[in-house]
């Protein structure tokens, strides 16, 4: 029989397909803004260009409609912040901005007893918000919450200084390499920490167990 608590959180959450995806709009950008002179415009083009021929090849692929449109929207927003302030380093201030938010709603997540990573996973397995009543599985989805929290510190702690000093080159290669191989280590790391904070009799996150039945 498989031992329920080993399954894989990755297996769950998905692999890195969209985050490869979407490093590869700023790559262009830069693309580019580098060989049209600098010019921004050109930059976006080739950066809305990249994102919609990637929309097409998502939606092609079969995922939903809404998620491909988003995805297609946030490089617009992100070359429109460009070309309004003049500055090509502003096409990361949204991610910039965004990974902020995301910290902070994370972390208060956690303090606040509703830790977003069982929120995301309680919506994919449709338990709504049986794991709450769990309280083995809301203290483990607490603790692994904490690598999300990092990650996305992490990022605002390396795009801040760049973005500052308007190192356009350099937000977009660590873009790359702070985009899927963290999430990676993230939902392995959130994976391990998960399972370990369980009981070791617990069945697992797909299976929450409520006080008055245990």
């Amino acid at each position: 029989m498989t031992d329920v608590r080993q399954e894989s959180l990755a297996s769950l959450l998905g692999g890195r397909g969209g985050a490869v995806d979407a490093s590869l709009p700023p790559v262009a950008f830069v693309a580019g803004w580098l060989l049209f002179d600098h010019s921004i415009g050109a930059g976006a083009i080739a950066a809305v260009l990249c994102g919609v021929v990637i929309g097409i090849v998502r939606f092609v692929r079969g995922e939903k409609p809404r998620a491909v449109v988003f995805s297609v929207l946030a490089v617009v927003a992100a070359s429109l912040v460009a070309l309004y302030t003049g500055r090509a380093e502003d096409f990361f201030l949204i991610q910039l901005l965004s990974n902020m938010a995301s910290s902070l709603a994370w972390a208060g997540s956690i303090a606040v007893r509703w830790p977003l990573l069982g929120v995301v996973v309680g919506t994919l397995l449709g338990q709504k918000t049986r794991w709450r009543r769990d309280p083995d599985l809301l203290h483990a989805y607490s603790i692994a919450s904490w690598p999300w929290v990092a990650q996305y510190a992490l990022r605002v702690a390396v795009f801040t200084p760049l973005w500052l000093d308007a190192q356009v080159y350099w937000l977009a290669t660590l873009r790359v390499g702070l985009s899927w191989p963290l999430q990676i280590v993230c939902i392995l790391v959130s994976g391990w920490m998960l399972r370990r904070a369980l009981p070791a009799d617990h069945p697992g996150f797909r299976h929450p167990r409520s006080p008055e039945t245990d």
